[in-house]
């Protein structure tokens, strides 16, 4: 291996797999710097129980998966409370759409064939896959994973659908001073990158900015100095969302990947009028 980050600090914004990361990036050259974004994430099992039973009991005309974990624990906790038939029937009945390769091998697994899915493993790729259909009045189940997928709840109620979101995985908010610790290191250029590896460590960061007045500033050093290093394409749509424009995503959607496309970028690529991939 490189030396390609050559004493640059790189932030981590996971608060999984932390030591693997920080070893890969000091085999690297870097110096990691643990900055959690992301809270814990427990199964929602009591929030999401009735609200899984009233799906049950009134269907729906579309049912929308985002993840292939999240699809596979509705099943589950279906079967737990003793609907699992039923639920299965349910969404079998219903027009499929799926977002990623993992969701559509579980929906595989239940003998379901997406009617629509996107072409590329994002939101906005799904999103466009939905767009030739008529949604108006039609009742949508949205399977969802951490966070409420904003861009594609606003289609679809914009598109004249009665949207019914399920979320089986929620997330504790992570913790604020470590936030507002990397605010800060952002703003004092004090972080030379920061590697996130879910969308809601984007999510959190730009909702703390928000509420504290330093949003633009924020999305400036990411724009100046500070480039933001995506683990795969529903992160870095996440950070595009954000306004952030100039970022890096390794073809190979893992942790490891995303650390050695961030050193090749440091010792090859170091130029002002990098904009991205």
């Amino acid at each position: 291996m490189g030396k390609g980050l050559n004493g640059s600090r790189i932030a981590i914004g996971a608060s999984r797999k932390t030591e693997e990361m920080s070893t890969l990036i000091k085999k690297q050259g870097g110096i990691p710097v643990v900055r959690s974004l992301q809270g814990t994430v427990f199964l929602a099992e009591k929030e999401v129980g009735p609200d899984l039973q009233t799906f049950v009991e009134t269907g729906a005309d579309w049912v929308i998966f985002t993840t292939g974990i999240g699809t596979e624990t509705l099943v589950s906790l279906a079967e737990k409370l003793g609907i699992g038939e039923r639920f299965l029937q349910v969404i079998r009945q219903a027009k499929a759409a799926s977002r990623g390769y993992k969701t559509a091998a579980a929906l595989k697994k239940l003998g379901i064939t997406p009617t629509a899915s996107d072409d590329d493993g994002t939101t906005k790729g799904l999103i466009e896959s939905l767009k030739p259909y008529d949604f108006t009045g039609k009742r949508v189940m949205v399977q969802l994973h951490g966070e409420n997928a904003p861009s594609l709840l606003a289609f679809l109620e914009e598109k004249g659908a009665a949207v019914f979101p399920l979320l089986p995985y929620q997330h504790v908010a992570p913790d604020e001073e470590t936030v507002a610790l990397l605010c800060q290191e952002l703003l004092d250029h004090e972080v030379d990158a920061v590697c996130f590896t879910t969308a809601v460590q984007v999510r959190s960061l730009f909702k703390f900015a928000k509420e504290n007045g330093v949003r633009e500033k924020i999305v400036q050093a990411f724009q100046d100095h500070v480039l933001a290093a995506a683990v795969g394409k529903v992160t870095a749509e996440a950070l595009s969302e954000e306004g952030v424009v100039r970022l890096l995503a390794p073809e190979l959607e893992r942790m490891g990947a995303m650390i050695v496309e961030l050193s090749r970028f440091y010792e090859t690529d170091r130029n002002p009028e990098f904009d991205g991939s």
